[in-house]
């Protein structure tokens, strides 16, 4: 048996947490640059805003619908999932955090009545960190996405299916009868890993529901489709083919990438802004104990905006493999010099860590460069803590660029973003009598 605990519009919610005045309204947050929602209220799902949708094409239903939209505040978000997901791991023995909102809960030898425990959780997160959820329960995971699919839409569109499935829903639990009927309801394209296109494939060939793929002879989708399907077909019959997964698997590459705030022309903000990207990719890098053996390095203009236009990108190889700051900057600057050229309005720029190894296995080799084989493993975990205790960037690298971050042209535009309500002592709110 599997639990999936999902955050009701995550962002969305944190907000509310910290600016009552903002439930029942309709609310977006935006993505970086404050360009378009990536997160809606469903409030604002009910104006028709589309996720994606540009700040442009939304801005008018703040006058006439008192829309409210918000830059993102991932630092807060980040620290309230972590407070959620300490509160899933109550539901169950495992636990497997899938997403910032998300997190799939092994029921294995948890006895007595699972929904009830269920709804304890759910209230229990929303009484101590005042964020809703939906709280799905299946025999396999891909049951248990569907669940929590049926549960958060029972909720939100009374109607759409029994009402006491709304908040809390237990496939398990369902009689044989209701069950199929539930799957009947539920269009095939909700289903854990059914894309678009593989959705209209199946729509093509008659296949419109969810019961309908589960009653599909799982070989025959197998040779129709993939062993993909397949195991999704196999997962809805009740056969578990998806386990748990304790630790996420090492990331094969590690990406910082960021869109500028303005447009930026000159060679030394884009070193900055490269630079800034290279040790956050590192400190990725060194949270997962990996080393890397090629820097990629990318800029770009914006394809919306007159030309001339530009992307350029070049991959430095390293001598060894490292995870250490200083080198892994170097190399990335090295590559953007390359890259740079004068007369372009860039509009993005990125670094990629590549060729990632496990930091435990150990290259024997002539000591060619006596610096760069310096092991400064001790001065990066120091830097790391630090930062971790006292914020991004409070310690780095001189080619950053000043520590006051007001004034950095390449810096994203977040011009409608909360304080950092949980991690931030001048941003904690006080209460007055």
């Amino acid at each position: 048996m599997f639990a999936l605990v999902d955050g009701n519009n995550f962002y969305v919610s944190c907000e509310r947490v910290f600016r009552p005045a903002l439930r029942d309204r309709p609310v977006v947050v935006l993505s970086n640059n404050d360009g378009c929602a990536i997160a809606r209220s469903n409030e604002a799902k009910a104006l028709g805003i589309a996720m994606g949708a540009p700040l442009f094409q939304i801005r008018h239903f703040e006058e006439t619908h008192g829309l409210v939209a918000l830059s993102a505040n991932f630092t807060l978000y980040g620290d309230m999932s972590d407070r959620m997901m300490s509160l899933v791991a109550g539901l169950g023995p495992q636990q497997e955090v899938y997403s910032i909102d998300e997190s799939f809960v092994g029921l294995a030898g948890v006895r007595g009545d699972l929904t009830r425990r269920g709804r304890a959780i759910r209230e229990r997160i929303e009484r101590w960190i005042g964020i809703p959820c939906g709280v799905g329960i299946g025999q396999t995971k891909t049951l248990a996405k569907l669940a929590n699919h049926v549960a958060k839409t029972a909720e939100r569109k009374p109607g759409s299916y029994p009402a006491e499935l709304a908040q809390v829903c237990n496939l398990a639990a369902l009689p044989r009868e209701a069950f199929e009927e539930v799957l009947a309801r539920t269009e095939v394209g909700e289903v854990w890993g059914v894309g678009r296109r593989i959705a209209k494939q199946l729509h093509d060939g008659g296949v419109h529901t969810v019961l309908d793929l589960a009653r599909l002879d799982p070989a025959t989708v197998r040779r129709r489709w993939s062993v993909v399907l397949e195991r999704t077909v196999r997962e809805l019959q009740g056969l578990p083919c998806i386990d748990l997964e304790d630790a996420p698997a090492p990331k094969k590459e590690i990406a910082c990438t960021r869109s500028f705030g303005q447009a930026v022309t000159d060679l030394e903000p884009l070193e900055q802004a490269v630079s800034e990207f290279a040790s956050r990719a590192a400190e990725k890098l060194r949270r997962q104990g990996s080393l890397a053996g090629q820097v990629l390095v990318f800029a770009h203009t914006s394809p919306f905006r007159p030309p001339p236009h530009m992307h350029k990108s070049v991959v430095v190889p390293l001598r060894r493999p490292t995870a250490d700051t200083r080198l892994l900057v170097d190399a990335a600057l090295s590559g953007i010099r390359r890259v740079y050229e004068p007369g372009y309005r860039l509009a993005k720029a990125g670094v990629m860590l590549l060729d990632l190894s496990d930091a435990q296995a150990h290259q024997a080799e002539l000591d060619l460069d006596a610096d760069e084989a310096r092991d400064r493993s001790r001065l990066m975990q120091a830097m790391d803590k630090i930062n971790g205790r006292y914020g991004k960037g409070t310690l780095h690298v001189g080619s950053t660029g000043a520590t006051v971050r007001a004034g950095r042209e390449w810096e994203m535009r977040q011009e409608r973003r909360t304080p950092q309500y949980t991690t931030r002592w001048d941003d904690v709110p006080i209460a007055r009598a």
